[in-house]
């Protein structure tokens, strides 16, 4: 089974909406900074993986538009319309089963473009949720409400991991470098859904991400091409479509991706992870999430700010794994941390999360 490496990246500036450039022109720049990054051409590739929604882009089978800015001419192409992260995931299996190199990861949102509750509400089971009017905002603070009960969350709590967020975010130079609110102003925004309050909730953005892949057998073959980091081990798990108490409850999904992600990269614990990028749209998610995964380091969690430094829903977990590398490569600028070896990349869709992926990278050479 052959190693796989990220050896390039770019992330699109974060903004709030992207009114001057197409989509395909911001997905043909992110790929070609990645290219540039990893010091190869387009020629060179031999597969691409996108991760895009239909319903987010405002068009059908949008790949037929998107696959040639993205990296796509002539190069066998898959398209994954779960996540971002779900496209790496599905990337990382292309590789182990040698059926690629050298391959693209893409994936981008232009969450200005459409009105995402209104997708959100579409991802509803038609006779039962959707009649409801059930969307991300009710999912999400039905969520909150379950985790309340399960693990004891308090506001306080939630507000202080929100105040925090903001303030690594404002450090980020690839966020939208969000002023730092005190957790006090957090607490005192109005309610979205009783738990959730508005301020509790990243604020949404446009932006786009790429990942180049290689195999162990390109780099012999390129030695000008580095690898920035090992992809040690990638897993997915998609929980029940019915958003019933069991399922708010148990966080099933979430815990099986982030053990198997885990024990295909031989690792134990969270102990294990110098960072940890969380998919946490709300603060409410951050402290289930550091619950049911066992991180006991606050300092590990999400030096980027996450979804408070920037929030493409889409390709969220994609740009959790860019920042995972980065700190892993020792290019994070202002928010790397000292001595990073290992890194998680966290991901998440769905209604209430029905959907998780975990990544697990680490420095070239590293031992589990």
């Amino acid at each position: 089974m052959q190693d796989v490496f990220v050896i390039g990246l770019a992330l699109f500036p974060a903004a709030n909406a992207v009114r001057e450039l197409r989509l395909e022109e911001m997905a043909w720049r992110t790929v070609r900074a990645a290219l540039d990054s990893s010091r190869v051409t387009r020629s060179q590739v031999d597969s691409l993986t996108i991760g895009a929604c239909d319903e987010l882009d405002g068009r059908p089978i949008s790949s037929m538009l998107m696959s040639a800015p993205s990296g796509g001419y002539l190069t066998d192409e898959i398209k994954v319309t779960d996540s971002g992260a779900s496209a790496l995931a599905f990337a990382h299996a292309r590789f182990l089963a040698e059926e690629t190199d050298l391959g693209l990861v893409v994936s981008w949102c232009k969450s200005s473009k459409t009105d995402v509750e209104k997708v959100m509400r579409l991802r509803g089971d038609p006779f039962y949720t959707r009649p409801l009017d059930l969307g991300a905002i009710a999912a999400d603070a039905m969520f909150a409400q379950a985790m309340q009960s399960e693990f004891g969350l308090t506001t306080g709590e939630v507000n202080e991991r929100v105040a925090a967020a903001y303030l690594r975010a404002s450090r980020n130079p690839r966020g939208m470098c969000h002023a730092a609110i005190p957790a006090r102003e957090v607490g005192e925004s109005s309610y979205d859904a009783v738990p959730v309050r508005t301020a509790q909730r990243a604020p949404l953005t446009d932006g786009a991400c790429a990942l180049v892949l290689a195999s162990s057998g390109f780099l012999r073959r390129n030695p000008q091409c580095k690898a920035l980091a090992r992809l040690a081990g990638v897993a997915w798990n998609t929980d029940s479509y019915r958003i019933d108490s069991n399922r708010l409850h148990a966080l099933s999904a979430a815990r099986a991706a982030w053990s198997d992600a885990l024990g295909r990269a031989g690792l134990r614990n969270a102990n294990d992870f110098d960072v940890i990028e969380l998919e946490a749209p709300t603060g409410w998610h951050e402290a289930a999430f550091v619950r049911a995964f066992g991180i006991e380091r606050a300092d590990t969690v999400s030096p980027s700010g996450g979804a408070f430094a920037q929030n493409p829903i889409f390709c969220n977990g994609l740009v959790n794994a860019a920042e995972a590398v980065l700190q892993v490569a020792g290019q994070a600028g202002p928010v790397q941390l000292l001595r990073v070896r290992r890194a998680a990349a966290h991901g998440c869709h769905g209604l209430a999360q029905q959907g998780h992926v975990v990544a697990v990278f680490e420095t070239p050479g590293v031992a589990a």
